[in-house]
């Protein structure tokens, strides 16, 4: 189901069908070495089914993202439960090749906007490796403001936590 568009972008609900296509990111060691390592099929099948039943039981889930122009899925992007205190925590996640091009900051965008026109969310976080830049500029060009170092069990690490209030 489409939840989101933008002028690049089309945003929807996962499928157990997808897959293969999320283990392009998912399954991939550099594009998650800043999120706990590339999974393995059988942990992202897990992973899909989890979001799956999110979405029905919560309204909000991360959410496949595809080019408008092509059909090619790119990765994800969307929300994690709530964690640490916020209503939700903002995640995305994109192949290698579509890094780089205002892909994340305008997925992650429309998504905030989804949160606050559509969903009851007044406050949405998101913690990062304290190794990826990349990733902070994306929050920081969103309007995030860093919160503090919080310890992120998935990475085993401290990490530092941004977080927006939606107003």
């Amino acid at each position: 189901m489409r939840i989101i568009e933008t002028e690049r972008l089309i945003l929807r609900t996962l499928k157990m069908e997808d897959i293969d296509a999320v283990m392009n990111f998912w399954g991939d060691v550099e594009v998650m070495k800043y999120c706990g390592g590339a999974g393995t099929k059988e942990r992202e099948l897990k992973a899909l089914q989890y979001y799956i039943n999110m979405q029905k039981e919560r309204g909000f889930s991360p959410y496949l993202t595809v080019l408008k122009e092509s059909g090619e899925i790119i990765g994800v992007c969307g929300f994690n439960p709530p964690n640490n205190g916020y209503d939700t925590e903002l995640m995305y996640h994109l192949a290698k090749k579509y890094w780089g091009k205002g892909y994340a900051t305008e997925a992650a965008k429309a998504c905030i906007d989804y949160a606050k026109g559509q969903l009851k969310i007044k406050k949405i976080g998101a913690s990062i490796d304290p190794d990826n830049n990349a990733s902070q500029k994306v929050l920081e060009k969103l309007g995030f403001t860093y919160s503090g170092m919080k310890w992120c069990e998935e990475t085993n690490q401290d990490e530092p936590y941004f977080e927006m209030i939606l107003t």
